[in-house]
């Protein structure tokens, strides 16, 4: 009489790809009946409100809460943060320029912030780690420096 041929390993794999498949089943079965269980709920149940904090909730809001919102208070996009004082004389030094692209980064003495700078905007030929003097100008994208020019002294 021979042997089987099914060692203690295959059968273990049988039993594992057996209770996968069943598993997987009885998700398919459970996602039937939750989606049946969506579809028997009515309009007023599938609606969702946004709260006087903006969070969605099942309750409607109290209008005792509403507040006004003016339409010039309403900011779009990120809140642009510059506390550079405008057409003041700086001091600080080159960060970055490329002599290629003709532009580069300048580093605030004072605020540590970095400044955009292009060579249309400097009367000198700039390097990394020049001491320099500039005037800040708002640009679209944010402060440019302009007027700069090296530093004459400390």
């Amino acid at each position: 009489m021979a042997k089987s041929q099914q060692s203690f390993n295959k059968k273990e794999k049988e039993k594992k790809r057996r209770k996968k498949k069943q598993d997987k089943f009885e998700r398919r079965q459970m996602r039937k009946v939750e989606k049946e269980e969506a579809g028997k709920k009515t309009f007023e149940e599938q609606l969702a409100y946004v709260d006087e904090n903006g969070n969605l909730s099942d309750t409607p809001p109290d209008p005792a809460k509403k507040r006004e919102i003016k339409v010039e208070d309403i900011q779009l996009g990120a809140a642009t943060r510059y506390d550079l004082p405008i057409n003041q004389e700086r001091r600080g030094r080159v960060k970055f320029f490329n002599d290629e692209k003709g532009y580069g980064f300048l580093i605030d003495a004072e605020t540590k912030e970095s400044i955009f700078v292009h060579a249309n905007n400097s009367s000198v030929e700039l390097r990394e780690n020049d001491k320099v003097m500039f005037e800040i100008e708002m640009g679209v994208k944010g402060p440019n420096a302009v007027n700069v020019r090296y530093s004459t002294g400390g």
